[in-house]
């Protein structure tokens, strides 16, 4: 974080501060801030979050063994440390943020990038961060820090010597993309797709829609709207950028004219070909994250980085240098007899779709497909029939042995067997642990083996067993 003085941090925050011994309303703080004691530094800013499970309230103490010199607090808590007292610690982060984004654009050249999406922002966002900070200091979120607390948190990393901010805004309701982006209000505005993902929270696909908008809303004027031209929603954000007289940018491989577009596309096992154009100039791209799905994603971070001035031979040279999108992402593990792809951090029916898609085509003759699958989650009233969906899809691709983990995800065996995947090729386990066994005795050389589900399904630490069963 820049210098701030005490007395700015509280006023910036609209704090009440309690000074410790040693310490002035002009002391100078810097250091880093965080919600999690574990992860504080020598300097920094300890912000005692009240949570579910517990109370940030209670690890002030322990912040402070690790170096806090400041906490931020709803309540004075019994400490020798600096205190500013706030009416609600998540509220005093934003504030926080937005002052710091606003000072460090006033004394430099600070470019801000906002990405969201339904599916793809944090691969998106690690794609361009990988190009950008070639070009100079670039902060981006750590996983998916993309909502009312890892959000702020990111940009309370930025510095004077700060280049770009990449922000990835996700949002489980209407209003939360329009509040984080107006902390930053940014230059280029990246909107992937708009799908299924969350709409159980957001009440269907057209409020998805509506909230998704909201990032192109809060673009500064004279922006740069990024926008997916193969998705007809997202395209219809396009009236939206005009009336914030945003210039646009489009991506995509469909007929649409776009700005940057893809071509010739070949998926393997050791990643997606593919020849990229970008306003007249082409370069052949071997991206190495596996999908097919990734080269929309790579298009998106291509156009957002060419619209702040790097070229297409620069940003295909830094894309070819990324292994994965992040962990627990189509991450390969286990060993070239037996292939794991764990993709289990998190699952729509969009990326179910994609991910059993680029399952079948990277297995080859005398390869076996195995689909490992959990459930999807924040659907609401659509749970019932996107699972069936996922189940019939594995059925149609001829995915050979599907496993089905959890009562949450039951209806993607049903449908399996429905469709006549029967006689062993569908199999359902209650827990992660009776698939694991199965699975230690099933699977054979030869096999590719998809692990997918939604975050709170767990699955992703069955992949990462079996990735060291087989490795």
């Amino acid at each position: 974080m820049i210098d701030l003085t005490l007395s700015q941090l509280a006023h910036a925050v609209s704090g009440e501060l309690r000074l410790a011994e040693g310490d002035t309303a002009d002391t100078v703080v810097s250091g880093v801030v965080d919600t999690d004691s574990r992860l504080m530094e020598p300097g920094g800013i300890f912000a005692a979050k009240p949570g579910e499970v517990t109370d940030g309230h209670l690890f002030v103490d322990a912040a402070v063994e690790r170096g806090a010199v400041l906490a931020l607090v709803e309540r004075p808590v019994e400490s020798a440390v600096t205190q500013i007292v706030v009416t609600d610690v998540v509220a005093a982060l934003a504030d926080l943020a937005r002052e710091v984004v606003a000072r460090v654009r006033a004394g430099g050249d600070l470019r801000v990038v906002g990405i969201t999406g339904s599916n793809g922002k944090t691969t998106t966002k690690n794609l361009l961060a990988r190009i950008l900070e070639g070009e100079g200091e670039t902060v981006s979120p750590r996983a998916s820090f993309n909502n009312e607390v890892g959000a702020p948190l990111t940009m309370l990393r930025v510095t004077h010597s700060t280049r770009f901010l990449v922000s990835e805004f996700g949002a489980s309701g209407p209003g939360e993309i329009a509040r984080l982006a107006g902390l930053v209000d940014p230059d280029v505005g990246v909107v992937l797709m708009v799908g299924m993902a969350h709409a159980g929270g957001f009440g269907g696909i057209e409020a998805t829609l509506a909230a998704k908008s909201e990032l192109v809303r809060a673009l500064r004027p004279g922006g740069i709207a990024v926008l997916n031209a193969d998705d007809a929603r997202v395209a219809s954000m396009a009236s939206i950028a005009n009336e914030r007289d945003a210039a646009i940018r489009w991506f995509g491989r469909g007929e649409r004219a776009a700005d940057v577009r893809a071509d010739d596309v070949e998926v393997t096992a050791s990643g997606t070909r593919s020849i990229v154009t970008a306003d007249g100039v082409s370069a052949a791209l071997h991206l190495r994250v596996l999908g097919e799905h990734h080269v929309m994603n790579a298009l998106a971070a291509i156009a957002a980085a060419t619209a702040l001035g790097v070229p297409l031979e620069t940003c295909v040279e830094r894309l070819e240098t990324v292994d994965i999108a992040e962990r627990w992402r189509m991450q390969p593990l286990g060993s070239d007899s037996i292939r794991i792809i764990n993709d289990a951090y998190n699952a729509s029916p969009d990326s179910m779709s994609a991910a059993l898609r680029t399952l079948a085509q990277i297995t080859g003759p005398g390869e076996r497909t195995v689909a490992v699958l959990g459930a999807m989650s924040e659907l609401g009233e659509y749970a019932e029939e996107e699972h069936d969906r996922v189940g019939l899809l594995a059925v149609r691709l001829g995915i050979q042995r599907i496993v089905v983990v959890g009562p949450d995800a039951r209806r993607m065996f049903l449908e399996a067997i429905a469709q006549g995947s029967w006689d062993g090729e569908a199999v359902f386990f209650a827990t992660a642990d009776e698939a694991f066994d199965y699975l230690l005795t099933e699977l054979r050389d030869g096999d590719r083996v998809l692990v997918k589900s939604s975050n709170s399904a767990g699955l992703r630490f069955l992949g990462d067993r079996l990735g060291e069963s087989f490795s």
